[in-house]
Formats: C-alpha cells, sequence, structure tokens
C-alpha cells in the first residue's frame, strides 16, 4: 500500500490542475473557494490515509472531522454542534482502538510486555524527551542498554545503528501529538506492542528483519501520534 500512496497523491493533484485549467478555459464551471474549502486539507489527506494505511481508526476519525467541520461550514448545523460531535466521533474511535488492540493482544504483544517487566528492571535506561521541540541521540561505539522516549507535541529521533549491543534491550516511548524514529542496525531484531490511540507503529526497514542475535522490545504508548522504524536515515 505504500507505493499505492503516490499514485493516489499524483492522481489527485492531476485532477486539481485539470479542473483548475478547465474553469480558466471556460469549459467548466468550477471554484474551489466553496464554504468549507479548508476541510479539503483534512478530508482529502484523511481519505488517501485510509486507503494505504495500516492504521485504519486513526485515518476514520480526522475523516469524520473533516466532514463534520465542512457540513458546518454549509451551515447543516452549528460550529458549536460541531466541535461536540467531533469530540464525540474521537472519543467513539479511541474507545473502539481500545477494544479492538485488547482484543487481538497477540502472543508477540504477550512476549513484549513480560520482557518489558524482566529487562526493564535490571538496567539503567537513558531518558531523551522532547516537548515542544527535537531530540536527536547517536549512538557511536557505546553500549545500548535501554531507553525512555517521550516526544510531546516535538520529536524524537535515536540512532542505533553503530551502538554497541552486548544483550536484549527494552525502549519504552511515548508519543502524544509527536513523532520517534528509531534507526537500528540490521544485526537487531525489534518486536513491538503499540499502545498508540490514533497513531501506531511503521517498520519501515528492509530485507529480513528476522534476524539479528539480539532483540530490543519496544513498547509505545500515547495517543495522536506516531513511530517508525527504520535502518536508515531519512
Amino acid at each position: 500500500m505504500k507505493k499505492l500512496k503516490p499514485i493516489i497523491w499524483g492522481v489527485t493533484i492531476i485532477a486539481l490542475g485539470v479542473l483548475f485549467g478547465g474553469s480558466a478555459l471556460g469549459l467548466f464551471n468550477f471554484n474551489i473557494f466553496f464554504d468549507g474549502w479548508w476541510t479539503l486539507f483534512i478530508i482529502v489527506p484523511s481519505a488517501i490515509a485510509l486507503l494505504t494505511e495500516k492504521e485504519k481508526l486513526s485515518s476514520l476519525g480526522f475523516l469524520g472531522t473533516g466532514v463534520v467541520l465542512l457540513l458546518a461550514a454549509q451551515d447543516v448545523f452549528s460550529y458549536d454542534v460541531a466541535w461536540k460531535v467531533i469530540v464525540a466521533v474521537f472519543l467513539v474511535v479511541i474507545g473502539l482502538t481500545i477494544i479492538f488492540r485488547g482484543a487481538i493482544c497477540s502472543k508477540n504483544d504477550k512476549e513484549v510486555e513480560k520482557k518489558v517487566r524482566e529487562i526493564g528492571k535490571d538496567g539503567e535506561m537513558d531518558a531523551q524527551t522532547a516537548v515542544f521541540s527535537g531530540s536527536d541521540r547517536v549512538y557511536n561505539d557505546k553500549e545500548f542498554s535501554g531507553a525512555n522516549l517521550v516526544a510531546v507535541f516535538g520529536g524524537v529521533k535515536l540512532d542505533l545503528r553503530r551502538a554497541k549491543f552486548t544483550k536484549d534491550t527494552v525502549i519504552k516511548a511515548c508519543c502524544a501529538f509527536g513523532g520517534i524514529d528509531i534507526i537500528v542496525p540490521e544485526t537487531v531484531q525489534v518486536k513491538m506492542k503499540s499502545g498508540i490511540a490514533l497513531g501506531g507503529i511503521s517498520d519501515e526497514r528492509k530485507g529480513d528483519t528476522e534476524k539479528g542475535k539480539y532483540t530490543i522490545y519496544l513498547e509505545a504508548a500515547g495517543a495522536f501520534g506516531g513511530i517508525e522504524i527504520t535502518d536508515k536515515d531519512k
């Protein structure tokens, strides 16, 4: 689905170009600046994400928000009612997320929980926090023994490509309206459990991700955030 995403965006932009061009030439009447036109900046990306991303519930919540705001702009109901409906939509989506993830708690999730409890209490874990800011940390020939990562309206990047691993380790990550990027070497496995409402973890590593002498157990929590695991810098 990742390969489909640029195609959908490309077709969308081409369609907008055709509509603008045809309107300018008088072939048909098209005016993007209708009441509530700005909601398209919420609706279109959310609709595309709904088609291309694994995490559907968050995209559905934002799509619902855009539609509700569009209806309010069209005077179907007031903005006061719209905001109440939006809050209700997100409460329902968050509830569904909790129920859905709880119902499909896999063997992998249970393994991660167990390892986080066992390993996390034994070793010291570095702390990396970004609140309304950014935080980058690179391990160069230094032993990695675990980390607590927090991103709140900010971004955290942890580069472990040249870190030394002598045992299995734990990463606890919490993001709220923020993002966390974790870059790992190809010689390390990553097993993860996501507890992020309206967000999630994406694994962008290439090749065989099951290989590796040591394992990082990643436990994530938060809301309106995302974590990306990759093996190369952007």
